[in-house]
């Protein structure tokens, strides 16, 4: 399948997450302070923009994405753009994309990763699909499939951005816990993250 070039962009070379926190302060209580409600710190409060504030009409459709494994580092992840008109601006998620009417999800992976990364897909492995009937809000069904594809650190040095802020590669538990993922990436990584222990669950 031939696809066309995507525009230039620029290189991003992979970055383990450390995971490290800041030491806690030693500050000591007073009488006076300990039942005290205490308003929360800045950094503590999710920002009401962009996640919140936008108007812009947002469209759902079916899409795929790619559950990337550079080799035993972890997932790569893109940060995507603080935009109000995309789901779940400012949130680190899966690469790949909405599928074209009548478009295999495989071949519109490829096409979105191709665009993205200019990564030539070469193996992906059906992980799974989730299902939104967003019959509430008077839409139809849409679904989202994931498929696994390992690359090589060579091939991970190599890709380069050309849609969203950053990418990064992460172990799994540093994604999972501290990262703010897309609930929906979010929940597909943990199914693969765990995959060993939710096989056995049954």
């Amino acid at each position: 399948m031939a696809i066309s070039p995507g525009r230039p962009g620029r290189r991003w070379r992979k970055r383990i997450f450390s995971g490290k926190s800041s030491p806690r302060s030693n500050a000591i209580r007073t009488p006076s302070s300990r039942h005290r409600a205490r308003r929360p710190s800045p950094e503590h409060l999710m920002p009401l923009e962009p996640l919140l504030a936008g108007q812009t009409p947002l469209s759902a459709n079916d899409a795929a994405a790619a559950i990337i494994l550079v080799e035993s580092d972890g997932y790569l992840l893109q940060l995507r753009d603080a935009r109000p008109d995309i789901w779940y601006p400012d949130h680190w998620g899966l690469f790949g994309g909405g599928t074209e009417p009548g478009e295999d999800p495989v071949r519109a992976l490829a096409r979105e990763l191709y665009e993205e990364l200019e990564l030539k897909l070469e193996t992906a492995e059906f992980f799974a699909r989730i299902d939104f009937d967003l019959g509430g809000l008077g839409l139809e069904r849409y679904f989202r499939s994931y498929y696994v594809v390992p690359i090589s650190r060579v091939v991970a040095d190599r890709l380069v951005l050309h849609e969203g802020a950053a990418m990064r590669v992460f172990g799994g538990a540093d994604a999972l816990t501290q990262l703010r993922l897309a609930p929906y990436d979010a929940f597909a990584l943990y199914l693969h993250y765990a995959r060993s222990r939710i096989a056995h669950g049954s």
